[in-house]
């Protein structure tokens, strides 16, 4: 299965092209792209010259891609004059990731100083090569602006098979993100093997997918998996905090002290055991009551030769620590040059709705830097599947895990990026509106391309534009109707603002350090989005319709029946309310055992709608009362989805 996923992944056709240039649509897109005129046919290249025998593995990722397409050509030391040929070199670069390629008629070259950008040079490479195995003239000259382009997945709460983790780490490969980060250690259960305490995976100390978990033989095949893709992967064992399952499997606290000690004898098992340069040691979230424990575990891993990672805001780390920053108040760390931190805060994908997510990560700038420095690492993408689900594909359909990680590939790798979290596309015509549309064309190419089979939740949305009107005063009165919702009200009136995409964000719920649209919100009021849409007949279109993206992270109530979400939105199409759908759990109380099945537009059939032949007008009613949720489990996010889903 994962062979034939590795195929597929790099079978590039690209018959369907971006815009009339005939040219492939790379992602993340190099610094430097100069196109040239001629297209060359690959069967006509001779040789894969390996110059260096340091270059043998990554001739023979080439040669085995190119085997796939029905292309066979031998791996050779010296070119002896067979031309044209595929030429790997070594060469001097400033970063052990650069690369250069360049595509002509007497060879394809490609030229690194270390394994990591010829690798990288390769992905690209096979990114190039169009349809009927044609390639196109070209010069390219790249380097990623961030030296840790990274995704986490926890399989602590949920476990993931492997399977799934090799494919995640499949895609992470072909888009040159370098670091897996790999928690499997949380309250729910402690997903590693241990041989000195085999009673940590017992299945009575899991409270989900008991007796689930992965045998040191399994990190290691993960490790060397990685590793053969130019990825780290960064494993987290969580201490002191997210250890109710040690607890439950030891009969102690880890911060006492016979906690203390065993932890010191797995930690010490660990290091003996895997050949990881770094330990994440989590230690956020928890209550420190031994002002000794994380400098001694830290202490001992360093000893142990490993580099030590920790959550920040977090424990009592030292300066060597290097921190993962998970919230807006951990920016103090930036201003000490002595600490290495990577950037994650606003990329927990649980978080966010598929659209969103695209427009978070692509506008995103990354440590507040266009690129990274000597403490600024770089930036890791987090997945947090909280809640329960019914089977772990679910997380794939739930959570934008895929499109995203292409966002945070292009991202990462050309640094850059807006001041401040902005949640939106932009305003209609702004810069940032135009370059996301760019970015999106690419976006979907690769999925029609590559993710025909693999859960991909997202539509185009950014030629959906919405004209906004308000705000009208409702007095707390949700149901109070204003003139954007009778079928007199002019289309054609001149809107407060106008702007681009299928999602539309008026406040998020970590305002103001996540941007909405509104520049002022005011609760007890009411806005609404108008927007035209065409079609060439009368027919029955899919929607993605929704007002309320329930975090996975969060034990957030289902919507109630009859409703599409607590605060009354609506949505009109010519003067027709449409029905919300009828819920599989319609007003169930918030439980985190308890799985999301249709709460999400991304994982419920789309709602379909009668379009008649010509301009179809869409109006949304957007009411709020309060800002604040009925409780922390149910955060008040203003906000919408509606968009054609093709």
């Amino acid at each position: 299965m994962l062979r034939y996923f590795w195929i597929l992944l790099f079978s590039l056709n690209v018959s369907a092209q971006v815009s009339k240039t005939n040219r492939p649509a790379l992602i993340p897109l190099p610094n430097k792209l100069e196109w040239k005129e001629g297209s060359f046919d690959l069967k006509s290249y001779k040789a894969i010259v390996a110059v260096d025998a340091k270059l043998r593995g990554n001739a023979i990722l080439l040669q085995k891609y190119l085997e796939s397409r029905g292309i066979r050509i031998p791996i050779v030391r010296e070119n002896n004059d067979k031309l044209p040929a595929i030429i790997l070199e070594t060469s001097s670069f400033a970063s052990h990731e650069a690369y250069r390629l360049d595509v002509g008629p007497k060879a394809i070259q490609v030229k690194a100083s270390g394994d990591a950008g010829m690798f990288y040079g390769i992905q690209t490479l096979k990114q190039l090569v169009g349809n009927a195995n044609k390639i196109g003239e070209c010069h390219i000259e790249d380097a990623p602006a961030f030296a840790w382009r990274g995704y986490m997945i926890d399989a602590g709460r949920n476990f993931m098979p492997m399977d799934l983790l090799k494919q995640q780490i499949d895609v992470m490969a072909s888009y040159k993100l370098n670091i897996f980060h790999f928690h499997f250690t949380e309250d729910i259960a402690w997903r590693l093997e241990s041989k000195l305490y085999p009673q940590l995976t017992n299945p009575e100390t899991m409270i989900r997918n008991k007796g689930q978990f992965y045998t040191q033989n399994d990190l290691k095949e993960l490790i060397a998996y990685c590793r053969a893709r130019q990825i780290t992967l960064i494993p987290e064992i969580d201490m002191p905090g997210h250890s109710a399952a040690f607890k439950r499997a030891m009969k102690v606290d880890m911060q006492s002290d016979s906690g203390l000690i065993i932890v010191k004898n797995i930690i010490k098992e660990f290091c003996a055991t895997y050949d990881v340069e770094y330990l994440h040691i989590g230690a956020d979230e928890v209550k420190i009551t031994n002002k000794n424990f994380l400098p001694e575990v830290t202490a001992l891993i360093e000893q142990l030769g490993k580099k030590v990672i920790g959550w920040e805001p977090g424990g009592n780390f030292t300066e060597l620590t290097i921190r993962q920053l998970w919230m807006e108040g951990a920016t103090k760390v930036s201003a000490n040059p002595n600490i290495k931190y990577i950037d994650s805060r606003h990329l927990y994908l649980n978080h966010m709705d598929p659209l969103e997510s695209i427009a978070t990560i692509f506008h995103r700038k990354i440590a507040n830097l266009d690129k990274g420095n000597s403490a600024a690492l770089g930036g890791i993408i987090c997945m947090w599947p909280d809640r329960r689900v019914n089977i772990p594909q679910d997380v794939f359909t739930q959570n934008p895990v895929y499109p995203a990680m292409l966002a945070f590939a292009e991202r990462s790798w050309k640094g850059g990026g807006l001041e401040g979290w902005q949640a939106n596309i932009g305003l209609k015509g702004s810069t940032e509106a135009i370059a996301f549309s760019e970015f999106e064309n690419r976006l979907l190419l690769h999925k029609k391309l590559h993710f025909s089979n693999i859960p991909f939740p997202y539509v185009k949305q950014s030629s959906s534009t919405w004209k906004l009107y308000g705000p009208y005063e409702n007095g707390g009165d949700l149901n109070k109707q204003f003139d954007p919702e009778y079928p007199a009200f002019d289309v054609n009136k001149t809107p407060v603002l106008t702007a681009v995409g299928g999602t539309l964000i008026l406040r998020h719920w970590w305002a103001p350090q996540v941007k909405g649209l509104l520049e002022a919100p005011q609760e007890n009021t009411t806005w609404y989005a108008v927007t035209q849409i065409w079609s060439n007949e009368n027919k029955v279109q899919d929607f993605w319709i929704g007002f309320n993206n329930i975090s996975r992270s969060y034990a957030s109530s289902s919507p109630k029946s009859g409703t599409w979400d607590n605060r009354n939105s609506a949505v009109y199409v010519n003067n027709q309310l449409i029905p919300p759908p009828v819920w599989k759990q319609a007003g169930m109380e918030g439980d985190l055992e308890k799985p999301l099945i249709d709460e999400g537009y991304e994982f419920r059939a789309p709602t379909k709608i009668q379009l008649k032949k010509g301009w179809n007008k869409i109006v949304v009613k957007l009411p709020i009362a309060s800002f604040r949720g009925i409780d922390w489990k149910n955060p008040e996010k203003w906000m919408f989805t509606v968009v054609p889903w093709r």
